[in-house]
């Protein structure tokens, strides 16, 4: 019988301190999260420096409640996987310094795992039949990909946000209609309440790229309907304008998922990231999906927003395949998904 491999995985690439031990790169033995939206809602958004600030306070603490929870050891553990980036490169630095030193003084394998491809695993971790080939849409605060995953570790981009990702599109619209910070939560509840039919905002195509997203425009058709309205003295219904973003975000993200995943001749369809939790882009991928005789995986919310147990099954797979990352690990804010 093989020995189990354990993982203690940290993430801090943005606003939340994490910890989770991972167990063959699929178990989840345990999974801390310490956020900070209280403290970043004060500001309309993450103010880089505090959360810097607070990944030092809080990363000790995680990782002990990780260790804990899990009942292990840091002599128990194969290997360190840790996010090194693309993120913040305060917040990453926090989280790299504290898997080097662990690493270092215990001796333990190290092994840098890009933020993205954490987001993409995430989907291993309650699919115990999930495999590669399959097509993941990331949808997340800082990133709209759609990528081919052929193997473990092994990605191609199909596609990609040309401006704002869609995360980022539904902070600048919660804040244009006054929902405040993070907004697709406070999006996603509020157009429960209105009708999504209510006002016809534009879907960007760009010719040359079919599988590119664009949601700069349709942002600006946001503000430029709820300026209008203002000129006219019309009162805004803030459920019908949230609504009827949110569907034409969704709309276009099916779509260009729907397109991929049958072009590819693939029949497998992951998504991931913090907006992957939403619930009417969950319901609309499910339903195209069923509609068009394709596999459907998308993890649980707690697995879609940032946390650690994602970077312990990506990894797993990268540790399994050989990667060793040196003590001259750095974080790299800009990281692309493929680069080492």
């Amino acid at each position: 019988m093989e020995k189990d491999v354990l993982i203690l995985a940290i993430e801090s690439s943005c606003d939340e301190t994490a910890a989770a031990v991972v167990k063959n790169g699929r178990d989840v033995l345990s999974n801390v999260i310490s956020s900070q939206i209280e403290l970043h809602k004060l500001y309309g958004g993450v103010v880089p420096e505090i959360a810097s600030r607070k990944h030092i306070e809080k990363i000790n603490q995680v990782i002990t409640e990780a260790l804990e929870e899990s009942h292990t050891t840091l002599d128990d553990l194969d290997a360190i996987a840790v996010t090194y980036g693309p993120g913040l490169v305060g917040a990453l630095l926090v989280g790299v310094a504290e898997a080097k030193a662990i690493s270092f003084a215990r001796n333990i394998p190290l092994v840098g795992v890009h933020h993205i491809e954490g987001h993409i695993s995430a989907n291993y971790i309650e699919n115990k039949d999930l495999e590669p080939p399959f097509i993941c849409l990331v949808v997340s605060g800082g990133h709209t990909h759609l990528v081919k995953v052929a193997d473990y570790g092994t990605y191609e981009i199909l596609g990609r946000t040309r401006d704002d990702a869609a995360g980022e599109a539904f902070d600048k619209v919660a804040r244009a209609i006054g929902l405040g910070y993070p907004g697709g939560p406070k999006i996603d509840r509020l157009s429960k309440e209105g009708n999504a039919d209510a006002i016809h905002f534009p879907k960007a195509k760009i010719a040359d790229a079919p599988y590119d997203f664009s949601f700069s425009g349709l942002k600006s058709a946001v503000l430029n309907y709820l300026n209008g309205c203002q000129m006219k003295g019309i009162e805004v219904n803030r459920a019908d304008v949230a609504a009827s973003f949110q569907k034409a975000v969704c709309d276009v993200l099916v779509e260009h998922a729907m397109l991929a995943v049958k072009e590819s001749g693939l029949n497998k369809l992951a998504i991931a990231g913090g907006v992957a939790s939403n619930g009417t882009l969950r319901a609309a991928m499910e339903q195209a999906c069923a509609e068009n005789g394709i596999r459907f995986y998308r993890p649980s919310p707690i697995f879609c927003t940032d946390n650690a147990a994602m970077i312990g099954a990506a990894g797993y797979y990268e540790y399994m395949q050989g990667t060793r990352s040196g003590y001259d690990l750095n974080a790299v804010p800009n990281l692309k998904l493929g680069e080492r």
